[in-house]
C-alpha cells in the first residue's frame, strides 16, 4: 500500500505537469518581461578538456530581458562538476611502483580527485515562433562571450597526506580559465499559466585558456600550453516570467 501511494505521489504531479505543458495556448502578441530561470547541462568536454575529464554536469541559473521582438539579453553563471578525471599521473612523482601513495602513518594514502570548474557567461538570443500557436514560444538561437575556469579537485579523507593538502594542492590541481564564446540551439515554451515555461537544446562552450599556477609539481615547471577547452552539452531549464497581468485574452483548443 505504501509503495502504490510512493507511485502516486510522482506520477500524479508529472501527468499534471504535461498536461499543462501539451495544453496549446496562444496570445494575441507577444509580452516583454523580465525572466528568471535555472538550469542543468549533461556536458561531454572536447579539444585539451577531453584529455583532462571525462563527462560531466553542470547547474544554475540567471537573468534575462525578453523584449515584445522576442529578443532575448541576459546572463548566467553554471557550477561545474564531476568525477571522471582522466589526468591521473599527477602524483607520480610521490607513488611506489604499485602505484599507492603513502600517507604519514605509512599506509596507502587515499586520494580522490573530482573535477570542478564554473562558467560565467552573456548572451543573446532570438526566439523564433513555430507553428502560429504562440509569438513567446518557438525555435530558441542564442549566443555570447563566457568566462570558463576548471581545475582538479583533490580530495584526502582524514588529511593524512600533507604533500596534498594545502599550498601542495595547488602545484597539481591544474587551475585553468580563460576567455571564450557560447552557443545554443532548442526549443523554448511558455504557458499562459507563467510556471510551466521551459526551454531544453543543444549548447557548446568553447574557451581559449591556459594554466594559472605558478609551478606544476609533477611537470617540474610552469604549464605554459595554451589551451582550447569546449564542452557540448544537453541543456534544460525552467524559466519564470515577471511580467504584469494584462487584458490580454487567452486561447484554449
Amino acid at each position: 500500500m505504501f509503495r502504490n501511494r510512493l507511485i502516486l505521489l510522482f506520477i500524479v504531479p508529472l501527468l499534471f505537469s504535461f498536461s499543462a505543458f501539451s495544453q496549446k495556448t496562444r496570445t494575441d502578441s507577444a509580452f516583454s518581461s523580465g525572466l528568471f530561470f535555472t538550469n542543468y547541462t549533461y556536458q561531454f568536454p572536447a579539444g585539451d578538456m577531453a584529455k583532462r575529464f571525462g563527462p560531466n554536469s553542470s547547474i544554475g541559473g540567471g537573468a534575462s530581458y525578453k523584449t515584445s521582438k522576442n529578443w532575448i539579453l541576459g546572463g548566467e553563471i553554471n557550477y561545474i562538476f564531476g568525477g571522471n578525471v582522466r589526468e591521473d599521473s599527477l602524483f607520480r612523482k610521490m607513488e611506489t611502483s604499485e602505484g599507492y601513495m603513502i600517507d604519514e602513518g605509512g599506509t596507502y594514502a587515499e586520494v580522490y580527485l573530482y573535477e570542478r570548474g564554473w562558467n560565467l557567461s552573456a548572451k543573446v538570443g532570438k526566439i523564433i515562433p513555430i507553428g502560429g500557436t504562440d509569438p513567446n514560444s518557438g525555435l530558441l538561437l542564442s549566443g555570447g562571450i563566457n568566462f570558463l575556469q576548471h581545475k582538479i579537485r583533490i580530495e584526502n579523507p582524514g588529511k593524512t597526506s600533507p604533500q596534498v593538502q594545502g599550498d601542495y594542492a595547488k602545484g597539481y590541481d591544474r587551475l585553468t580559465n580563460g576567455w571564450g564564446a557560447s552557443q545554443f540551439i532548442g526549443y523554448i515554451f511558455f504557458s499562459s499559466r507563467k510556471v510551466y515555461n521551459f526551454y531544453g537544446g543543444i549548447e557548446i562552450v568553447e574557451a581559449w585558456t591556459k594554466s594559472q599556477r605558478a609551478f606544476d609539481f609533477d611537470l617540474g615547471a610552469k604549464d605554459t600550453k595554451a589551451r582550447f577547452d569546449a564542452l557540448i552539452g544537453i541543456k534544460v531549464g525552467w524559466v519564470l516570467p515577471f511580467y504584469k497581468r494584462s487584458s490580454q485574452v487567452y486561447y484554449y483548443y
